[in-house]
């Protein structure tokens, strides 16, 4: 059965989150290994002399897709392992160059709006990288960097633009890999179908802003009346790292809503490779 867009209602956007959760729950194990794995890989290769950097920002719509495919794959019962990141790249040579083209895209698309924000932020953006490395920061410090003006346009910019190559590059590699579109036509229909569902994604992001909201709030109060406000800086790291991978894992279930089951476009790219 072919994928066919749909319009989602703005109610799924929660109901996105909430399943993501319910899958997560299932398998907490080995989704937070396989993200653990992608984070793993991509700092070993941006430690690659001159295209480390740009190998780096060409990984995301990998992430996603491969995230998507486990996520399918849990779904069925099947297993979740790190194989799935390079799975779509063993099928069908034109599927592959789709792909690639679309991860050089996106990386030359960051890496531009990267070196723009860095011009327009000027030595405070510098500045402010280099305290956010050390992590040692303190709150006067961070304060007195973001009243800059230059670096306050910089983010909204960054901002800004990060969110708008988001929207071609949401269903994309999906529809690449599950509908054997080709990079032109994956990114209209990613952009159609986002537009179409403005809704159920808005609703979905506010979702997530409440949610991390609330687990901050949560988490202060709690070890605050505890006195012992040090130890809730050491959740941040797993409560981070268990939100991201919630974040992968719903992606799937946004694809499915708005063009059909990842199911029906599975045995399409299974005869591909066969």
């Amino acid at each position: 059965m072919p994928l066919v867009l749909k319009r989602v209602e703005p109610a799924r956007g929660a109901t996105w989150l909430r399943d993501a959760f319910r899958l997560f729950v299932r398998r907490p194990l080995p989704f937070t290994m396989l993200f653990s794995v992608f984070l793993f890989a991509a700092l070993v290769i941006s430690l690659l002399p001159l295209v480390g950097g740009l190998l780096q920002m060409m990984m995301p719509p990998l992430l996603s897709l491969g995230f998507m495919i486990a996520s399918q794959s849990a779904l069925l019962g099947g297993r979740i392992h790190p194989a799935q990141f390079i799975e779509p790249l063993r099928g069908d040579p034109a599927r592959r160059r789709s792909l690639l083209l679309l991860c050089l895209i996106y990386g030359l698309s960051a890496v531009g709006i990267l070196l723009l924000c860095q011009s327009i932020a000027g030595p405070a953006g510098e500045q402010f990288q280099d305290l956010m490395v050390r992590g040692q920061a303190s709150q006067t410090e961070v304060v007195t960097l973001l009243s800059d003006t230059g670096l306050q346009t910089a983010l909204l910019v960054g901002f800004a633009l990060g969110a708008l190559l988001t929207v071609p590059f949401w269903h994309a590699p999906a529809l690449v890999h599950w509908g054997a579109q080709g990079v032109g036509q994956a990114l209209f229909s990613s952009t159609l179908a986002v537009w179409r569902s403005k809704g159920a994604f808005l609703v979905y992001a506010m979702t997530w802003v409440g949610l991390c909201l609330g687990f901050a709030i949560v988490v202060e109060l709690l070890f605050g009346l505890l006195g012992t406000g040090e130890l809730g800086s050491l959740l941040v790291l797993p409560l981070g790292l268990m939100l991201s991978t919630v974040f992968y894992v719903s992606l799937l279930f946004t694809f499915n809503d708005s063009f059909g089951s990842a199911e029906a476009g599975a045995g399409s790219a299974t005869e591909a490779r066969s």
